[in-house]
């Protein structure tokens, strides 16, 4: 099986459903970092990565903004003097969709290839 961090997202279609709570769960063994919440009735993902100051806070908002543009699907990002908070579902379901784990993967891999006490 292939790595959600290999994968790259797909059109959502108007038919498509949220995930099912098994298929949550058994994506969601694959970003454990991640928490499932839900705000508004529907269920998103959602993760608070570290840094030393804002200016790391910030270039790491900057480039999972860029993975985002180039996958087309976004997330909300709310960036705070050392610390993002990355929250990903999808609209068009009114909730979690396999792209939204494909990008919490990325996402991962983003903040794993940088140093976050570097500022």
């Amino acid at each position: 099986m292939t790595p959600l961090g290999q994968m790259h997202c797909t059109p959502v279609r108007k038919e498509d459903r949220p995930l099912s709570e098994d298929e949550i769960r058994e994506n969601a063994r694959e970003i454990p970092e991640w928490k499932v919440v839900e705000r508004e009735g529907i269920k998103r993902l959602e993760r608070e990565f570290r840094f030393k100051n804002f200016s790391a806070a910030l270039a790491f908002t900057v480039q999972v903004g860029e993975l985002a543009e180039a996958e087309d699907h976004h997330p909300a990002l709310l960036t705070e003097w050392g610390r993002v908070t990355a929250v990903w579902w999808t609209h068009r379901t009114r909730g979690l969709h396999r792209n939204d784990f494909i990008m919490a993967a990325k996402t991962d891999e983003v903040y794993a290839s940088i140093d976050p006490r570097a500022g």
